[in-house]
């Protein structure tokens, strides 16, 4: 859910998807006990945003360890490299086709809390200002999980319905918000 939530924020709503998935692990060791799985444990999603903007995501409960999880965007001007997990952020590496080189971003706020997305809520109630995530983008990411495992099932593609505004950004806020114009 983190990472379509965060596609979708950057790229805008998803207009379909599709999905392979399966049980790759008929049972499970959780808290000690041997435990029947029942559902899809192991998914490709391909999500497609429209003009020839496309992601995958990759959600499994088989992964062992992983040594470079991370979120990748490829544009025509460049490549946006997220460093770290959502619970433990390490700013971004930056690829500039105008400058041939990698570049490193530190993490802004490195002791991020789960909380602060409440915060942010709060905040905008008090101030009354729109939040940056809003409930029909919430309803969006929750359309595109549900009907990616439809997609998974069936081997169809499935066509997203619901829409939400697209995100502004305001640079001058935040100096680690990754720059325009990388799509």
């Amino acid at each position: 859910m983190y990472n379509v939530t965060s596609l979708t924020g950057w790229l805008g709503p998803v207009r379909r998807v599709t999905a392979f998935s399966g049980t790759a692990l008929p049972e499970r060791r959780v808290n000690g006990q041997q435990v029947a799985v029942t559902i899809e444990d192991n998914v490709q999603i391909l999500l497609d945003f429209g003009h020839a903007a496309f992601a995958v995501v990759t959600s499994s409960f088989t992964i062992q360890r992983y040594r470079d999880a991370t979120l990748e965007l490829y544009g025509s001007q460049g490549t946006i490299r997220l460093q770290g997990d959502d619970w433990a952020p390490q700013g971004y590496d930056l690829w500039r086709n105008a400058t041939g080189a990698w570049e490193h971003i530190p993490e802004t706020a490195p002791h991020w809390s789960y909380l602060d997305g409440l915060r942010h809520l709060v905040t905008c109630i008090r101030q009354g200002t729109r939040p940056q995530i809003t409930p029909a983008h919430a309803y969006h990411v929750l359309e595109v999980l549900l009907k990616a495992q439809e997609a998974g099932r069936s081997g169809q593609a499935q066509l997203i319905e619901s829409d939400f505004p697209v995100l502004e950004f305001d640079d001058s806020l935040d100096e680690g918000t990754p720059p325009a114009g990388i799509r």
